[in-house]
């Protein structure tokens, strides 16, 4: 790796902040509070071609790796717009690995272009009520028809984000029964199913919005399939591979969400430093106190080891290496260290920071999120301690 300024990198977060710097915090807030999809964020991130950075230039994206996509959705999150900005994009950058990696040329010429110019939204469909983080166990069953032509999904999937906004899904599903599979993830089969139709939405599909915590202006959503119709032409690779699919996307969503948290905790870290440097009590600016300057400068000593871990899962991704061990530990470093920046930050501004008129409030809320999700820290601490460490299976 090579830790001198690399101008390009540069130059892509100079550009995301010009596009950022016309969606303020406030912006943000009105947004979250209303629960209100950020439709005009949204549109400047597609025309300035962010959306579709890691998208192959010949499918009309960037072309660019991980690394260059971790660098953009940290510079979204570190604006203000925290998770509610990253994962409004998010999605569009990491989903849509396992369709560049295993999709069929039509599939991808089909799909990937309008994925670029941000006109197609792609959902993430896998985690299911009674499953969680056991997607083995998962019952959303796909039934090929007798002329192989298509496949009919029945099922219920959880925590399926932007699910109303979006025209296609990318759905795992069951199609040979968990107890007659070699392995408990075979069996599985990926497939990219349409949620609209004449941008109307399929009778088939039941989408119910989750009230939740935090980022609101991105809503998640259960989502039913009764019978949806997915043709054949419509699969990701081939039939009972689909788990082996997942995982091309879910190492880069690791360390998108470790850039995010970084992010977040930057943003949540500077109002701290600004209020402290301005907030004057008992004659004498409160970051003079060892009490709230120290921790302050923990956080940011934190989060620069954060950004070090991030970097070295990108280069890794990007160069095709094995980087499961580095994909989690960024994830879990960073999401532990962009929660304790937006604590302490709220600690220092004490009551003002509980108000939501400072907004640390929200990056507080979405950086507790990260803690939990797309994986849960303690199931990135089981994956290490069994797969680094060589110790004895817990689940």
């Amino acid at each position: 790796m090579d830790f001198a300024v690399n101008p390009d990198h540069e130059a892509i977060r100079e550009g995301v902040r010009r596009v950022c710097s016309d969606f303020d915090d406030d912006y943000w807030r009105r947004c979250d509070d209303a629960h209100e999809f950020p439709w005009d964020y949204y549109r400047a991130m597609a025309e300035g071609g962010w959306i579709g950075i890691a998208i192959p230039e010949e499918f009309g994206g960037g072309g660019r790796g991980i690394a260059e996509a971790s660098i953009v959705v940290e510079e979204v999150a570190a604006s203000g717009a925290a998770m509610n900005g990253a994962s409004a994009i998010h999605l569009s950058i990491f989903g849509m690995g396992p369709v560049i990696k295993y999709g069929s040329e039509d599939l991808k010429a089909r799909v990937l272009p309008a994925v670029a110019a941000g006109d197609l939204h792609v959902c993430f469909s896998v985690t299911e009520p009674d499953a969680g983080s056991d997607t083995s166990r998962i019952t959303t069953r796909a039934v090929l028809s007798a002329d192989e032509s298509h496949y009919l999904v029945r099922g219920r999937k959880v925590w399926t984000t932007k699910a109303p906004y979006c025209q296609k899904a990318l759905v795992l599903v069951r199609t040979s029964p968990r107890e007659d599979c070699a392995k408990p993830t075979d069996g599985m089969t990926l497939l990219l199913a349409d949620l609209q139709e004449d941008s109307a939405p399929r009778p088939e599909v039941t989408i119910t919005p989750i009230p939740k915590a935090g980022r609101n202006a991105v809503v998640s959503c259960e989502v039913v399939y009764d019978d949806l119709r997915v043709d054949v032409d419509d699969r990701v690779g081939g039939q009972g591979n689909g788990f082996r699919y997942l995982l091309a996307g879910l190492n880069a969503e690791r360390i998108l969400i470790a850039a995010e948290a970084l992010g977040t905790g930057r943003a949540a870290l500077a109002k701290a430093v600004s209020y402290a440097n301005e907030r004057v009590v008992f004659d004498r600016p409160i970051g003079q106190n060892q009490a709230i300057a120290f921790p302050l400068a923990r956080c940011h000593m934190e989060l620069n080891a954060v950004a070090l871990a991030i970097r070295e899962a990108a280069w890794r991704y990007d160069r095709a290496m094995p980087c499961g061990e580095q994909a989690n530990t960024a994830k879990f470093l960073a999401a532990e260290a962009g929660f304790k920046a937006a604590d302490q930050a709220m600690q220092t501004l004490g009551g003002m920071g509980y108000a939501s008129e400072y907004h640390l409030e929200r990056y507080w809320r979405e950086a507790r999120l990260m803690r939990l999700a797309p994986v849960s820290q303690e199931m990135v601490q089981a994956f290490v301690a069994t797969n680094v460490l060589g110790l004895p299976k817990s689940y």
